[in-house]
């Protein structure tokens, strides 16, 4: 038997004696059974995806291990809710001259959420960093003043947070 038979037969049964749980679990936190369903999906898809690229150890606590990935999108899910919220409301307060074309609305939110994955990779005082250098234009001395940090450790944050800026752009 292959690494990948393998997976599927484990994740098979991870999802035959697991799937109705985690989407109570996850329908609990979302309140909705549709993006419950898609989550729980989109959990074993993603366990299914790792565990086919290597042979890994076995799932001894399925439902902590399932929690754990599930969490995770989760996070992601509401994370992206709330941008796509703050965007929508943007949109919503400008003027009917100012309104930006669907395409480049769509085009605009799809940045935003290239924006927001890169920012969630970064270390949260990286983050800060960047986006107080970025949106509130602070200078490298007034937000090592305002993080009560040195200059140089606000310069080792921006390099930090550019070094990941270039290598996620495609």
């Amino acid at each position: 038997m292959t690494v990948g038979d393998q997976a599927r037969e484990e994740c098979g049964a991870l999802y035959a004696e697991h799937h109705r749980w985690l989407l109570g679990w996850l329908r609990q936190r979302l309140g909705c059974l549709h993006d419950a369903a898609d989550l729980a999906q989109d959990t074993f898809v993603r366990v299914l995806k790792a565990r086919d690229a290597a042979a890994l150890e076995p799932i001894h606590e399925p439902r902590a291990f399932l929690r754990t990935v599930a969490g995770r999108l989760l996070s992601n899910h509401l994370r992206r809710r709330a941008l796509e919220l703050a965007w929508q409301q943007t949109l919503a307060s400008l003027p009917e001259p100012e309104m930006p074309s669907p395409e480049v609305q769509a085009v605009l939110l799809q940045t935003l959420h290239e924006i927001d994955a890169l920012l969630d990779g970064l270390p949260s005082r990286t983050r800060r960093v960047f986006l107080l250098a970025q949106l509130e234009g602070l200078t490298y001395a007034q937000i090592a003043e305002q993080l009560g940090v040195s200059v140089r450790t606000i310069k080792r944050d921006m390099a930090e947070a550019y070094e990941q800026c270039i290598l996620l752009t495609p």
